[in-house]
């Protein structure tokens, strides 16, 4: 009776375990219904073609596609694709130009805490706004401007960027040294090769904890953005994944994921980093 009695709750413990495993997409829990709103013909076969600018991280966690298995917009991703009825998502490193230029294909949808604008709204479509963002002010830890100072600075934008826009148009920067991608930007930061990076607060606050006490967002400007997925232009399936989304703000799940991946990386709230005026 005892043998019976712990076979029956291994059996137990095996189903629980395999209905657990069924709710995950590599290391991301998702916890809407499967299939509720299907879409037909993914860019490719049973997956979500998902394109992005590395590095991110907090949003993607990992430095490669293949080791990214998490992250703020790594697990909206596969919570989509759960919703969509497909079983895994597809990473797709691309360079920021082109993404943003619309030069990139065969992908179901971008997102890499892109803002969305007039200007993009011409090339691409945009999903309904998931995140608000304003840009935030990078320094090293023992070199901080304040919001006078930084009229003096030199600064560091990432090209094609809302920031790279902000500073020039806003705070009259005429020549920011420019770089391709965050990465290289935060790097010239940490070498002294630039006095302050500028780019949306989510950015740098999670740069922030990656510098390891060597760099500080010491305040931002209000901007007023949000962020958006970006789709292919005209693309069938839009409609519906963007349901889907609408959909997790409305049930929690964008702010469950937000909790989990932003507020408790960052270890702050961005609306008690001081606002500088222009």
């Amino acid at each position: 009776m005892m043998k019976k009695t712990i076979l029956a709750a291994v059996a137990v413990l095996a189903m629980v375990s395999a209905a657990s495993a069924a709710n995950m997409i590599d290391n991301c829990e998702v916890t809407g219904e499967k299939g509720s709103m299907k879409i037909d013909k993914p860019a490719q076969p049973g997956q979500l073609t998902l394109e992005t600018n590395l590095p991110a991280p907090i949003w993607y966690n990992g430095d490669t596609p293949e080791s990214i298995k998490d992250g703020m917009e790594y697990c909206m991703a596969a919570e989509i694709a759960w919703r969509a009825g497909l079983d895994k998502v597809k990473l797709v490193p691309v360079e920021w130009d082109a993404l943003i230029a619309g030069q990139t294909h065969d992908f179901d949808l971008a997102m890499s805490e892109i803002s969305i604008t007039d200007e993009r709204k011409k090339v691409h479509d945009f999903s309904t706004a998931y995140f608000n963002s304003d840009i935030g002010v990078l320094t090293k830890s023992d070199a901080p401007v304040d919001a006078m100072t930084i009229k003096k600075a030199k600064i560091g934008v990432q090209q094609a960027t809302t920031g790279a826009a902000f500073v020039t148009d806003k705070l009259g920067v005429a020549a920011p040294q420019v770089y391709p991608d965050s990465g290289s930007m935060f790097a010239a930061l940490t070498a002294g090769q630039i006095d302050v990076a500028m780019t949306d607060t989510s950015i740098v606050l999670a740069q922030e904890v990656q510098g390891g006490g060597k760099l500080k967002v010491v305040g931002q400007y209000k901007t007023g953005e949000t962020y958006g997925a970006i789709y292919p232009k005209g693309n069938p399936n839009n409609a519906t994944i963007d349901k889907i989304i609408s959909a997790m703000v409305a049930d929690g799940t964008m702010a469950k994921l937000s909790g989990k991946y932003l507020a408790a990386a960052w270890g702050k709230d961005p609306a008690t980093i001081a606002y500088f005026n222009p």
